[in-house]
């Protein structure tokens, strides 16, 4: 516990101003310069993280007490940003890597598409993606909104009814395969295209170790985050239980939100 409620200490103190930083400087570029689809994709990536950020002080006043002293629906409200940021970060990094890889592997074709408009459509359908498969979870609170009682403290969306593991953990292997496995599919594959293409280009050897540098750190930092997450999804389905070290794979996951502006 002194380790997670570290980590959501420096993941707060980091990850607000990195990327209060990060989506004023494509704010200003956008209105100076117009949007391009990286844009888009990295202000809407800034707000699923800052998502996360402004609710973040509420899981670690968890962490401290030991005890959740919230009133109940905020513990819902609490976790539907969570997975919303988690999720939606997968789904727009998957968005700029694979318009990295379309720009270098078809640069005249998708100049064609390349606009702010169909950027934002890409962001809306990526968004309600989400939300669709967050809202069944979200319905089977049973009135308790997740928080569960007992030996003299409360604890959010940790302990669930067999009625709710009923319908929560197929969801989260569907999710995990939806919104995370595929993603990271379509990542790894334009990554590698893109280091391919890049490593037999023309570029001077410094411009091709950016270009790799930059392309390998946002695959890695997609591994890294999200998949210890989503694996406990896979094995709590198999196991048919909310698996104890859930807890402490998010940990990992909560640190996207300040790796994210450096990548």
């Amino acid at each position: 516990d002194c380790i997670a409620l570290i980590i959501y200490i420096l993941t707060f103190l980091l990850g607000l101003p990195a990327n209060l930083l990060v989506f004023f400087v494509y704010m200003r570029k956008a209105r100076k310069h117009g949007a391009t689809p990286n844009v888009v994709y990295a202000l809407n990536l800034c707000l699923a993280n800052l998502g996360l950020l402004v609710w973040l002080p509420v899981k670690t006043l968890e962490t401290l007490l030991q005890d959740w002293r919230l009133p109940a629906p905020v513990c819902l409200v609490y976790n539907f940003f969570l997975f919303s940021s988690l999720y939606g970060s997968c789904l727009f990094i998957t968005a700029v890597t694979a318009g990295r890889y379309f720009s270098i592997a078809f640069p005249i074709v998708y100049k064609r598409w390349r606009c702010a408009r169909n950027s934002c459509i890409i962001s809306a359908v990526l968004w309600l993606l989400v939300v669709l498969h967050l809202s069944p979870g979200v319905m089977v609170g049973e009135g308790g909104f997740f928080v569960s009682t007992g030996n003299n403290s409360s604890v959010c969306y940790e302990v669930f009814s067999a009625s709710q593991l009923a319908v929560l953990l197929p969801l989260r292997l569907e999710m995990a395969i939806t919104l995370f496995l595929l993603p990271l599919i379509v990542s790894t594959f334009c990554t590698m295209r893109c280091v391919t293409l890049v490593w037999r280009s023309k570029l001077s050897p410094m411009g091709k170790r950016r270009v790799l540098a930059v392309a390998l750190s946002t695959l890695a930092v997609f591994v890294v985050c999200y998949a210890p997450y989503n694996a406990s999804h896979v094995v709590g389905f198999v196991m048919g239980e909310n698996v104890k070290w859930r807890t402490y794979a998010m940990l990992t996951s909560t640190c996207n939100v300040f790796l994210d502006p450096v990548v």
